[in-house]
């Protein structure tokens, strides 16, 4: 009954979005709400439900895409993405936009989630569009791609370090391993998935207000050096927090770096710095500052209402017990231990949205089997990390993410996104199962 439960609110959210175009928010509520009382949760506590997974969501959602759009969009109206995205182009050249999405984005994802990177280098890619004049998906897609990637396979993110405590696994040998499948899963699908007919069939334009609107002339741009600083600040926190919390994470200083890196302080710190540099020293007023900061709040409002809303959808399917009931279902098949933690991953991720509820509970099932298997721990996390990457969709608060910013319908992006990360999760299988044959 779950099943056919989750199955018919999915297909309810693509009637409500695609045939009778209702706003994204509007038709997630909608439809949690129905799910929520189907599933016998009493009509008093529904609404309760609802804001615990608006809550949930958009509190480590809200302020890294506030912050972010802030401190891209000072960025992109001082000049400093497109001075990055010229010297980008100079680089690889207008024939290698991709590879240089996919490098940056490889530096900048590997440590860092996916929402975080995703709006620091996001105007960079828009700003590349404008300048080469190429199709939006053809820079975006490598970019994402990338990012999905690096986010779902590596440590330090949220889903592979919850797996290697779960299977008690080396975050080292985790991260080496995760390195040697997806960086080239990346490549394959980053340069791939653009050139397919039905991707090249999508024309999407840049949603306004997220970036300028013009070019600005070449005296009038900030120095390269001082835009990549910029544009690094972010990640250079970030990571150095997380590879200073590996290497010494009782050093009397680890609270200290540990709070300058976490994600909100770090985009604020970047903020702060932007402000200044991207303001008085760059000859702007504070009240042009202000004006793009607020511009840029406007521009990312509606994604945030429907990333809520995507939360709240994905809260009503897991206090109602689905989950588990997943869970414990397939905790009986008798399979490999490597691809029963991927399937199961796979089908979580399916019904509920959520990566790292699927990462959870799919390690918290198969950590006992595999523990008396003698299968690789570290192959264990990747192999749910990989299957939490797969088949992204309607409650999955960063299809929502990809779809906005990207400015493509539902279906556009059902197309786009939910077929590449249900191929970056079964090639990422492929790269386990070939690995579990030397390890």
């Amino acid at each position: 009954m779950p099943f056919v439960i989750v199955l018919l609110a999915v297909v309810a959210l693509l009637i409500l979005m695609t045939k009778l175009k209702f706003n994204g928010f509007i038709a997630l509520l909608l439809v949690a709400t129905v799910v929520a009382l189907v599933q016998g949760v009493a009509p008093a506590d529904v609404a309760g439900t609802l804001t615990k997974g608006v809550g949930n969501q958009l509190g480590s959602t809200l302020v890294i895409v506030g912050l972010g759009a802030m401190v891209g969009r000072l960025a992109g109206d001082a000049g400093a993405a497109q001075k990055i995205a010229m010297a980008l182009v100079n680089k690889f050249g207008d024939k290698g936009v991709q590879w240089a999405m996919i490098v940056t984005a490889v530096l900048i994802g590997i440590t860092m989630f996916y929402e975080v990177a995703f709006v620091i280098v996001v105007p960079v890619a828009f700003t590349l569009v404008r300048a080469t004049r190429v199709n939006l998906l053809w820079v975006g897609l490598p970019m994402s791609i990338t990012l999905s990637t690096m986010h779902s396979f590596l440590p330090p993110h949220p889903g592979p370090i919850t797996a290697t405590t779960a299977f008690n696994a080396s975050v080292g040998m985790t991260l080496a391993y995760g390195l040697i499948i997806a960086v080239p899963a990346a490549i394959v699908i980053a340069m791939v998935w653009p050139r397919l007919p039905f991707i090249k069939r999508m024309n999407p334009e840049i949603p306004k207000g997220l970036v300028s609107d013009e070019l600005l002339p070449e005296d009038k741009l900030p120095s390269f050096g001082l835009s990549l600083s910029m544009a690094l600040l972010p990640v250079v926190l970030i990571a150095g927090a997380a590879v200073f919390d590996m290497v010494a994470p009782d050093s009397p200083a680890a609270g200290v770096i540990s709070f300058i890196g976490a994600a909100p302080i770090a985009l604020l710190i970047a903020l702060l710095a932007s402000i200044f540099v991207f303001g008085p020293m760059s000859g702007r007023s504070l009240k042009q500052v202000s004006d793009s900061c607020a511009s840029s709040i406007k521009a990312v409002a509606m994604i945030l209402m429907v990333v809520g809303a995507g939360g709240a959808f994905g809260q009503v399917l897991k206090d109602t017990g689905i989950a588990d009931y997943i869970a414990n279902m397939a905790a009986g098949w008798n399979l490999s231990p490597i691809v029963l933690a991927w399937l199961i991953a796979v089908i979580l991720r399916v019904a509920l949205g959520s990566a790292t509820v699927a990462v959870v509970t799919a390690a918290s099932v198969v950590a006992p089997i595999a523990a008396s298997s003698g299968v690789s721990p570290e192959l264990m996390v990747l192999a749910v990390t990989c299957g939490s990457i797969a088949a992204s969709h309607v409650n999955d608060p960063g299809f929502w993410m990809f779809k906005e910013y990207f400015g493509l319908s539902v279906g556009e992006t059902l197309k786009a996104r939910t077929s590449y990360t249900t191929v970056l999760s079964i090639i990422g299988l492929g790269g386990v199962l070939l690995l579990s044959l030397f390890v």
